[in-house]
């Protein structure tokens, strides 16, 4: 027999009991994000490629090494599965001219793929939550966001989470930083390694975001970009400050955070902790004013940032985060022909009120019936039998956490059919 077919590795199966709990994760920040005012959008998994090598840019790991590419069998069309959100939503408000009709709040969740090395907290396919302002250009809707970070880690219970905050300024004044850049690092070109020399005169500001332990001399001397911004940068860097000083949120000026795709300016930020080992930030973002006009739409501010799933999921476990085990309301036992006849229709009944039901399938006697039942993590088991049904009457039986007082885990009563329903919903507001 031939050997069974298994996931690729570092797209991961995420099983019950773990699905479960991702869905009270997004349940979670679903609510946070209507909070503020953010509305869902759904984007395609699927995007033409020039539309990253564009917004991402052309001399970056991401487009250079870890796209999923490939050529449309039907129409030669090179396609793309999804690396990152920012540029496939911006595409969808462009296409569909959202931004004319307001400014725009968004945020989508979904399936990102790069090939990468997997390894803890970083795989091929992975999934982020992502949040987008288009529309809006003070230093608030920047501030907003950050802040934004801070609620969500308290709504999920996480602490030692550090905002790190930097500017980047403006094109032009980027223009002057990376000239002087280059001249500094082409300097010391004999300390750079092999990615700081591939990158030299392409993307240098990337190499002040190596890990590489040899070169963190060479880079704590390197120009400063915040010494090239003009007061315009200046003051909108500060006024992103001033709200989060003013909100008490501490924060780390960090020169050396330029993010890795080439469409940030301004502020740019990080969530990172010491708790995922090497994979550290959990959230990431900045504005990206340039990015409209720069994938043909008409020129308007935008900012945004992403959250990692994974490695949030992580986080809220370690902290001890894991959720009670979610039972059904009531597990349906039945035997006998009456019964079995009866009883869907008395699922189909305590359903229509709102009510959980896990019907018994796949027949059985009623003792391994009740096992299952205890095992399902039911509240309250139906039980009926042949005469139970010609009596039109069902056994409630309370398994566990019985509401009203007296009812004990394990105490049952025969209880009308039309009235199965109400009785289960009195104990629960009695409860």
């Amino acid at each position: 027999m031939s050997q069974y077919i298994q996931s690729v590795r570092g797209m991961n199966d995420i099983l019950p009991g773990e699905a479960e709990f991702w869905e009270l994760f997004e349940e979670t920040v679903r609510s946070w994000l209507k909070s503020y005012g953010y509305r869902p959008i759904r984007l395609p998994v699927v995007e033409p490629t020039p539309l990253f090598t564009r917004a991402i840019g052309e001399v970056t790991d991401i487009v250079e090494k870890e796209m999923y590419s490939f050529v449309d069998s039907l129409n030669g069309e090179p396609l793309t599965l999804r690396p990152e959100g920012t540029a496939g939503c911006v595409r969808a408000v462009i296409q569909h001219n959202l931004i004319a009709q307001q400014p725009q709040r968004l945020y989508y969740m979904g399936q990102m793929f790069r090939h990468e090395r997997p390894q803890k907290g970083r795989y091929r396919q992975f999934h982020q939550v992502g949040v987008e302002s288009l529309g809006f250009s003070g230093p608030d809707i920047d501030a907003e966001q950050i802040l934004m970070g801070a609620r969500l880690w308290d709504d999920l219970g996480l602490q030692g989470i550090k905002l790190q905050l930097n500017t980047l300024g403006q094109p032009g004044e980027r223009a002057r930083h990376r000239g002087d850049l280059i001249a500094y690092f082409a300097a010391g070109a004999d300390a750079l390694d092999e990615d700081a020399k591939r990158r030299l005169h392409s993307n240098p500001l990337r190499i002040l975001d190596s890990k590489n332990p040899a070169m963190q001399d060479l880079i704590a001397g390197a120009p400063k970009l915040i010494d090239y911004l003009g007061e315009t940068s200046l003051a909108h860097f500060g006024g992103v400050q001033q709200v989060l000083r003013d909100a008490g949120l501490p924060y780390e000026i960090n020169p050396r955070l330029v993010r890795g795709l080439d469409y940030y300016n301004l502020t740019v930020f990080e969530w990172v902790t010491d708790r995922l080992g090497a994979q550290g930030t959990v959230c990431a973002g900045g504005r990206y004013d340039g990015l409209v006009q720069q994938l043909g739409g008409k020129p308007a501010p935008a900012c945004g940032f992403a959250m990692g799933v994974e490695r949030l999921v992580a986080l809220v476990r370690d902290a001890g985060g894991e959720p009670a085990a979610s039972g059904i309301d009531v597990y349906l036992v039945h035997q006998g022909e009456a019964a079995s006849r009866l009883a869907p229709r008395v699922a189909e009944g305590l359903r229509d009120r709102g009510i959980d039901v896990l019907f018994h399938c796949g027949g059985g006697g009623f003792k391994s019936q009740m096992k299952k039942a205890d095992a399902s993590g039911a509240t309250f088991a139906v039980i009926i039998g042949d005469d139970e049904a010609k009596a039109g009457e069902v056994t409630l039986k309370y398994l566990r956490g019985g509401g009203r007082q007296g009812m004990q885990d394990g105490t049952q009563k025969r209880v009308g059919v039309d009235k199965i329903a109400d009785e289960i919903l009195m104990d629960w507001e009695e409860a």
